[in-house]
């Protein structure tokens, strides 16, 4: 059942979780990956010895964005379609507000999966394609939402980036994946953490519910999960 959550809550949870992964591995150090390293809301893991790597698209907002991070110990920008990671190399990969915004999601999210270790964490932030926001974002023409994101985006925050919004950023979608992959989804928490909309934004989604009679809902914009990958590749979850 999903829940709506407050972005505390969900920043606790990641990092609940991370610390079970740690323990269980008997203190030994976590490997890192952060896809989507633009946005700036990594694990705060104390006293846990990590190696943290974020990827990311080569654009310049996010480029800009990612040069001056020095909590990172190394980023690299690129294609995720052809990047090279190493399979079998994480522990844990963390993939933050990507999904939504690029093609071929579900080619990248299956090589980011290709470099989790078995019975490693997937841990996924993503706008919600089935979502009332997701809705307005995918229809608003590229020049209003440039025109907007100057006047109402935090300060520092990169874009507008692309809204694509493929079928695997829904929530139907991104539980026909984890069932064709075997992977077992631990957490499933929906919550409302879009971007400062305004007034006029805020009524923007809450017409499309109406409109929609409810089928794009304005209850939420973001889904958050954890998911593990199986110690056994040929696992299937029944």
């Amino acid at each position: 059942m999903s829940e709506v959550r407050s972005v505390a809550h969900r920043g606790d949870l990641f990092d609940q979780r991370v610390r079970e992964q740690w323990a269980g591995q008997l203190g030994r150090r976590l490997d890192v990956l952060v896809a989507g390293c633009a946005h700036d809301e990594l694990l705060t893991l104390d006293r846990i010895d990590t190696r943290m790597t974020g990827v990311d698209e080569d654009l310049p907002a996010i480029r800009s964005v990612v040069e001056e991070r020095a909590d990172l110990e190394r980023c690299i920008l690129g294609d995720l379609r052809s990047m090279p990671v190493p399979p079998r190399s994480v522990d844990v990969v963390q993939v933050s507000f990507l999904l939504e915004r690029i093609q071929h999601a579900e080619l990248v999210l299956d090589r980011l999966l290709r470099a989790l270790r078995p019975g490693g964490l997937l841990l996924l932030r993503m706008r919600d394609r089935g979502s009332a926001y997701g809705l307005c974002e995918r229809l608003t023409p590229s020049w209003l939402r440039r025109l907007l994101w100057r006047h109402l985006a935090p300060e520092g925050r990169p874009g507008p980036l692309p809204a694509v919004y493929e079928p695997l950023t829904s929530h139907d979608g991104i539980h026909a994946f984890c069932l064709s992959r075997g992977l077992m989804i631990i957490d499933d928490r929906t919550a409302t953490s879009g971007p400062a909309l305004g007034r006029a934004g805020r009524a923007a989604v809450r017409l499309a519910d109406r409109l929609t009679r409810g089928r794009y809902p304005s209850t939420h914009d973001e889904i958050t999960m954890v998911i593990r990958k199986p110690q056994n590749h040929f696992a299937r979850l029944i």
